[in-house]
């Protein structure tokens, strides 16, 4: 029982163990989250999570690597708070939504925001949170692209886009369908 609580005791520090397991942490619920969300075809899916995810995680880490290790005075937590919300309200500027009622750019929001948090993790000095950071936000990005694809793919999905000059079409093309 005493090595337990031992372990639990090094979880709760911020270290290289205690890191991986946090992004292993944010990584299933921002990966779960993001999966079923993106399967009933919502705008923000699993990358977007994902990254969002990875991203607070990192931002807290920081904070805690910030307090702990580096005794910085008065309130540890303001300068990531304000750097996560105004980009927030950058990464706002890269959504639009299409003609057709699409919406693009939330990966891009999202890896903007997870992007800045690494450089949150950076500007305190906390290498290793920025190394696993980096990895898993180009993983997001690169590779899991592919896999949401092949998955798709072999989805039974069907998306109908379908423009009436007027409402009085509607029967035909519903019984059409």
């Amino acid at each position: 029982m005493a090595s337990f609580n031992a372990v639990i005791e090094h979880l709760h520090e911020v270290n290289l163990v205690s890191m991986l397991v946090r992004f292993a942490i944010a990584l299933l619920g921002g990966g779960i989250i993001g999966m079923s969300r993106g399967k009933r075809q919502h705008a923000a899916g699993l990358r977007t999570h994902l990254l969002v995810c990875i991203g607070a995680a990192s931002v807290m880490m920081t904070s805690l690597y910030q307090a702990q290790n580096l005794g910085v005075p008065g309130d540890a937590f303001r300068m990531p708070a304000q750097v996560v919300s105004g980009v927030g309200f950058l990464g706002a500027g890269t959504i639009i939504v299409t003609g057709r009622q699409e919406v693009k750019g939330l990966t891009t929001a999202a890896g903007l925001w997870a992007s800045a948090c690494m450089g949150l993790a950076i500007g305190a000095g906390f290498y290793e949170c920025m190394i696993v950071g980096f990895i898993l936000i180009f993983l997001c990005m690169r590779i899991l692209p592919l896999i949401e694809n092949a998955v798709m793919a072999k989805a039974r999905n069907m998306n109908i886009y379908v423009e009436m000059d007027s409402v009085e079409n509607v029967g035909a093309i519903v019984s059409l369908i």
